[in-house]
């Protein structure tokens, strides 16, 4: 891979200082939202407590839904930072910078050291790349490891050096233990797909690819292996059942499962520069200035971007992160195209890293506070009790609050026939249903219980849910109430047709009355 300039220290250097200003900083002001960020970040909480760092685990339970890697990335990091918000996003944040330069080191080797600048600036400041450098999520894990597997074949492929291989075969490893098969399915079509094109099969074939398959096994067998010993086909079922052909066969949200998703996801997660790109490629399309990529390096960044996206739009399931690993092709691509408009696309880069760092400081805490169940958890922690019920009714389960609080409220559901329903079952999406749950119909009335709902669902208590209630506290998105305990009859006074303590007593006091107690003051 030749350029017209080497990579420089300097251009690294700078990278580093433009993505750790980019992704690091403000990190502490932004909590963990629901319903994702807090799975992952409970989960390495309670790893931590149990002591337990092979098998993940959530409210108890043990948990397969994704591998190893990121959760020991955020117990090294609490470990390091103490358990905290900037802690959580810290290893998220590093491994953006480390794309950043990535990406620069690739396309100056591929094109020149101002392509590989303007494509790592282009990423750099693009909306999604920016959004996944702060999520507690492994999506950019996951990223750097596919983007490391193929950079690696691409440069044995071109300079003839086995250890390319191996270490395309090690960086697919590390992604297995991020993410699962995806890691190397991913990669593996796209090189299959490009040898095809260049006719150059045989090289599957190469004494080396078996060494660096056996390389790859025994990455992958540092926990894939162990986790069988131990949880045998209750692992098997559920993560390669539910978690990988479930997910790739029938749809989590359907309303996401439209033909037209990822484009859109394009669109938004390229912006600003989408909003050039797109007409200059609809320009030249309708110019027939378009054609098939004659060049190696050009076929092997296109069939990249575009098996991506080919692949995950086949899936069932689509979420807005899937195709983020085409981003590293599409970014290089691009920014041959903006290098041509160089003194704009500077400044346009300049403009959407002042927004960043503006909406960092202001409209990024609100957001994830919104999303969030920190302050419930605080006004959980100075309202209970060791003996108090905490409930969640009419919401999706708040993990957040079970992070933050150390409490884990009970999903509040009809009765107990619905919780059987609820609770996880084989090759079905109920199997992510493993947080505790209570009945309405078990509800003891008598006992000093804290209820966590949404607005919508206020006018529930007192009918759908039994029992005089009293606001507590709220925040944002959430409202708390505490039940207010019921006196049985005692005989001395006159309660004509009530009986007070009992379902029918309260669903009779609530239609004849008040529905629930006045605010506290």
């Amino acid at each position: 891979m030749r350029g017209e300039a080497g990579v420089k220290k300097k251009d690294i250097v700078g990278l580093l200082i433009f993505g750790l200003v980019l992704y690091m900083l403000g990190n502490w002001a932004l909590p963990m939202t629901d319903p994702v960020e807090s799975n992952y970040v409970e989960t390495a909480k309670e790893m931590m407590q149990a002591g337990d760092y092979l098998s993940p685990r959530i409210f108890g339970n043990y948990w397969y839904d994704k591998p190893i890697l990121f959760y020991l990335q955020l117990i090294a990091a609490f470990q390091l930072f103490g358990m905290t918000d900037f802690a959580a996003r810290f290893f998220p944040a590093v491994f953006a910078v480390i794309g950043l330069i990535m990406t620069y080191a690739f396309a100056t080797k591929l094109y020149s050291r101002r392509v590989g600048l303007m494509s790592a600036v282009l990423l750099g400041t693009s909306l999604e790349y920016w959004y996944l450098g702060h999520a507690v999520i492994t999506d950019m894990t996951l990223w750097v490891t596919v983007s490391a597997t193929l950079m690696s074949f691409y440069a044995g492929y071109e300079s003839g050096k086995a250890r390319y291989y191996y270490l395309a075969f090690a960086a697919a490893g590390v992604a297995v233990l991020d993410k699962g098969p995806i890691g190397l399915a991913l990669p593996g079509l796209v090189i299959l797909l490009f040898l095809s094109w260049q006719r150059c099969l045989a090289i599957l074939l190469d004494i080396h690819m078996l060494g660096g398959f056996a390389l790859f096994l025994g990455v992958v067998s540092l926990w894939y292996l162990p986790m069988y010993l131990l949880h045998g086909s209750d692992f098997l079922d559920t993560f390669l059942g539910v978690h990988n052909v479930l997910r790739a066969t029938v749809s989590e949200h359907p309303r996401n499962n439209v033909w037209y998703y990822y484009l859109l996801v394009f669109l938004a997660g390229f912006l600003p520069w989408s909003l050039v790109a797109v007409p200059a490629f609809f320009k030249r399309l309708f110019k027939r200035e378009l054609h098939l990529p004659m060049g190696e390096r050009e076929r092997f960044l296109v069939i990249w971007a575009l098996a991506v996206f080919i692949v995950f739009e086949c899936m069932a399931s689509k979420y807005m992160t899937y195709t983020f690993p085409y981003m590293m092709p599409l970014a290089i691509l691009m920014g041959k195209y903006f290098l041509a408009h160089e003194t704009m696309s500077w400044r346009l880069a300049k403009g959407m890293g002042i927004l960043y760092l503006i909406a960092m400081f202001t409209i990024l805490p609100v957001v994830t506070q919104d999303k969030s169940g920190r302050e419930v958890a605080r006004i959980l922690q100075q309202q209970s009790q060791a003996d108090t019920a905490i409930l969640a009714y009419g919401i999706r389960y708040p993990v957040s609050i079970a992070y933050y609080s150390d409490l884990r409220p009970k999903r509040l559901v009809p009765t107990t026939a619905d919780i059987e329903k609820e609770r996880p079952h084989k090759m079905s999406w109920t199997a992510t249903n493993i947080m505790p749950f209570a009945a309405i119909e078990d509800m003891d009335l008598q006992r000093d219980t804290i209820l966590v709902t949404d607005r919508e669902h206020i006018e529930d208590l007192g009918t759908k849910v039994p029992g005089f209630w009293q606001e507590v506290g709220s925040s944002s998105n959430y409202v708390i109430y505490r039940l207010q305990p019921t006196v049985p009859y005692d005989g001395h006074a006159e309660q004509p047709g009530r009986e007070t303590g009992t379902w029918r007593g309260i669903l009779e006091q609530y239609l004849s009355g008040n529905r629930k107690m006045p605010q506290a003051s």
